[in-house]
């Protein structure tokens, strides 16, 4: 039970890691227009390449998780992704973040241990 966990938890890290690296991506795309150097600056968005590195790691292990445990375990511990989304928020874009939203992250928490149980 133990590893399903830990590499959940792994998994919901490269996905959160994957949607802060796009939200750095897309804040350097500029406006689009139908041109070779907008498609160029595009495709030498390092945010954009470091985004799809995470994604699909974490799809390639999410694959691995399916196929070797119990989805109703697996499955509800991605919402572990929502704890480290709302930690970027706070820590890397300084956004504030009111008490209700904790308290969201908090049950969530509960319920994971519940399922891990």
């Amino acid at each position: 039970m133990l590893k399903v966990i830990i590499l959940t938890i792994f998994q919901c890290f490269l996905l959160a890691c994957g949607q802060v690296c796009f939200k750095f991506a897309v804040e350097k795309i500029a406006k689009f227009h139908l041109s070779w150097s907008w498609f160029a600056d595009l495709l030498t968005n390092w945010w954009l390449l470091a985004s799809g590195i995470c994604l699909i790691s974490a799809t390639v292990l999410w694959g691995f998780i399916l196929k070797h445990f119990p989805f109703s375990v697996a499955y509800p511990i991605t919402a572990f992704a929502y704890v480290f989304g709302l930690l970027a928020a706070v820590v890397i874009f300084r956004e504030h973040v009111p008490a209700t939203r904790w308290a969201g992250v908090f049950v969530i928490m509960i319920g994971i241990y519940l399922i891990a149980k």
